[in-house]
């Protein structure tokens, strides 16, 4: 119980720094653009961004990647797993959604483990075998039961958000069309939604495998890992690229993008794994 509390606290400083962050971004973005009134229109807009973004963050992603309700009827095999893992982990059976893509892939979102879903690609249920969509799921529900999707959740909408900012002062501001406008639309605003990724911690990937290896089995997850990864390389998915830090693997990255990805290499991932099954 301790241990479970440290996390949960440790995850709220996490989300409180990164609200910050973002918050004196927006401030300065205003600023320089149209002084202190400019400053105060990043004020509220980074408190209206902030607010939409814990309440609807989840939804905004899962309408974003056009995910849909997955009927028990459709697919019975994944609820029993959905089920059996939920059981496992000590939360809420959280909402079942299939995003129409064909690169295998998930993610989860919500909150609260108490609004958690669970999102899989038809890529994931075509070219993995049913033990590596459970430990892929198994996988999932561990950042559902630290709480990482709110954090994943919400830097995939303000990252966003942040952009058009940047947009609505430069078109909406001639007398502050010069080289630092430029950069500040440019390199900036790209460069914080790089940060946020990076805010998401790499060790809560390797918390979120080691949790599902121990409710699944971890060869079957560093399989799927495998998989997945090889998918990737061969075909990336279409998407938002602000949002990889919400995947399983990172489903854009490729060339100098893993140098800044927030997800560990795979084959240390899947070393880890093998090393808790002996």
């Amino acid at each position: 119980m301790l241990h479970s509390d440290s996390m949960s606290f440790m995850n709220d400083i996490r989300t409180i720094t990164l609200l910050s962050v973002l918050t004196l971004i927006f401030l300065a973005v205003g600023f320089l653009f149209a002084g202190i009134a400019g400053m105060l229109i990043g004020l509220v807009f980074a408190l209206g961004i902030n607010f939409v973004s814990y309440w609807y963050s989840d939804s905004f992603v899962l309408r974003l990647y056009r995910a849909k309700p997955a009927l028990e009827k459709d697919y019975p095999e994944l609820y029993i797993s959905l089920e059996k893992l939920s059981k496992k982990a000590a939360i809420p059976v959280p909402k079942l959604y299939i995003v129409n893509m064909d690169a295998p892939n998930a993610f989860a979102t919500g909150r609260s483990p108490d609004k958690g879903a669970v999102a899989v690609t038809r890529g994931l249920l075509s070219h993995l075998n049913t033990e590596e969509i459970e430990a892929v799921i198994a996988h999932e529900l561990g950042h559902i039961k630290n709480r990482d999707t709110l954090v994943s959740a919400m830097a995939a909408t303000i990252s966003g958000a942040m952009t058009w900012l940047a947009y609505l002062f430069f078109f909406g501001s001639s007398e502050n069309r010069n080289i630092f406008s430029y950069l500040l639309l440019f390199i900036l605003a790209p460069l914080a939604a790089m940060l946020i990724r990076m805010a998401i911690s790499r060790s809560r990937e390797f918390s979120a495998d080691e949790f599902g290896g121990k409710i699944s089995n971890p060869l079957h997850l560093a399989s799927a890992l495998e998989a997945i990864n090889a998918a990737v390389k061969q075909k990336p998915m279409k998407g938002n690229n602000a949002t990889s830090h919400m995947f399983i693997i990172n489903p854009f990255s490729s060339g100098l993008a893993g140098l800044f990805s927030t997800h560990p290499p795979v084959n240390v991932r899947t070393a880890r794994l093998r090393r808790m099954a002996i």
